[in-house]
């Protein structure tokens, strides 16, 4: 079967033939199967795959230790829908020992449904209903946070919801900031005095690629909120567990009131989480007397409480984040190395795992800086890179991951791919 069949027969029964709005990209990959680092697409090619389904592969895909633990819990575990299942409670002990923040969890399926709680819940706290993102950040598609996220330059600043159908009042009850501007956030703070619910913020913006936060931005955000009874909130659902088991959160020292998870923390299997400290969590409505609505039919699934047991596992008892982040480092200072020589202007940015090649110079330190960035000479390379068997996501300034089956020989194949497809586009 080839692409082209595939995606008519599929555009028959599905809007697009998709079934997320990125997918559909030029060229079009179709997968078949894919295992550790390799994905195979329907006609039989292989890709080194750094996409790595936006980072929740993170040991490698269908990874035995996991995929065999979701195997042994289906035999005996079904979906009940009432009380709690052990596996639930040492999910969420597990991750209230890892994550600083973590006082009590609730188990969600998607990263979208656990900023969703976040929010809704820091507004039932505090009896607000504003809250501050960032432009440039992505925490999901409900209309809470859904503005702002890719715009183009001419909206950056103004009022640029990502969908249709979105309320006007919910919009404009998400105010903007620019990422790494303290002045900034006073200033619509005061702007908005007593209306701020919750900030929420990437740690690290992996939505634009990599946007590293400075240490002043991230201490003065914990400042401002514990000055006005503000909830913080980190978004993990990207930097939790790829990073670190305790997220970035436990790199950067900055504890935030709540945190929310996914991705990376069973491997690609269904799952997430919100946690945080007990009396916000207090006020969900699965404890009595709870105000906040939390319901969800398939929370706490035993395929996602089996997948997120067994990565944490293997993450405690093997040298995960040090092989992903030394081959991380590697690609990185390998891709700036060989832009350099080439003569092409990139500046290659990322932290532990992630490695994100920019063509621009000069610094970056929010979204407004990555308007310089070339987007047709990044589409160029990533298609260049697929033509050469090597998976890099084809839209500008996505993330690319390494994973814990990936080898040094992988990344040299990778830097020798990219010396050539940089020559070619050079030439």
């Amino acid at each position: 079967m080839d692409v082209e069949n595939l995606l008519v027969r599929s555009e028959k029964v599905t809007p697009g033939g998709v079934h997320s709005n990125t997918r559909r990209i030029e060229p079009q990959i179709m997968p078949k199967k894919a295992y550790g680092s390799m994905l195979t697409d329907i006609s039989g090619k292989e890709y080194l795959d750094y996409h790595a389904a936006f980072g929740p592969i993170v040991l490698g895909h269908s990874y035995s230790k996991v995929v065999d633990a979701v195997k042994d819990q289906l035999g005996e575990h079904g979906l009940y829908g009432v009380g709690v299942t052990e596996l639930e409670v040492k999910t969420c002990e597990k991750i209230v020992e890892h994550v600083p923040s973590a006082e009590k969890v609730l188990i969600t399926n998607s990263g979208s449904e656990s900023t969703f709680h976040a929010i809704r819940v820091s507004r039932a706290f505090t009896g607000r209903k504003k809250i501050i993102k960032f432009q440039g950040c992505y925490h999901g598609w409900h209309d809470y946070v859904a503005r702002n996220m890719l715009s183009e330059e001419k909206m950056i600043g103004k009022r640029d919801p990502g969908s249709a159908g979105m309320l006007d009042e919910v919009i404009d009850s998400t105010l903007v900031c620019r990422f790494n501007d303290l002045d900034d956030v006073e200033n619509m703070i005061k702007a908005n005095r007593n209306e701020v619910a919750a900030i929420i913020l990437e740690p690290i913006p992996h939505n634009i690629g990599n946007v590293m936060p400075t240490m002043e931005f991230l201490k003065g955000l914990r400042t401002i909120t514990e000055q006005n009874g503000i909830v913080l909130i980190f978004d993990e659902v990207i930097t939790g567990f790829r990073h670190h088991l305790g997220g970035y959160q436990a790199i950067c020292g900055i504890t935030p009131d709540l945190t929310t998870l996914g991705k990376a923390i069973a491997n690609g299997f269904p799952i997430a989480a919100v946690c945080g400290k007990s009396e916000i969590m207090d006020s969900f409505s699965t404890r009595p007397g709870g105000t906040a609505l939390f319901a969800g039919t398939y929370n706490g699934h035993v395929v996602g409480t089996a997948s997120i047991l067994a990565t944490i596992d293997i993450m405690e008892k093997e040298n995960v984040h040090e092989h992903i982040n030394t081959l991380g480092e590697k690609l990185r200072m390998g891709i700036q190395e060989i832009a350099d020589r080439v003569g092409l202007e990139v500046t290659v940015k990322g932290f532990g795992s992630i490695f994100v090649p920019y063509f621009m110079s000069g610094e970056i330190n929010n979204y407004e800086d990555l308007m310089r960035e070339d987007t047709e000479m990044d589409l160029k390379f990533r298609r260049g890179m697929i033509e050469k068997n090597i998976f890099m996501f084809p839209i500008p300034m996505k993330r690319n991951h390494t994973n814990f089956t990936l080898t040094k020989k992988d990344v040299d194949i990778t830097l020798q791919a990219t010396e050539d497809v940089m020559k070619d586009i050079k030439k």
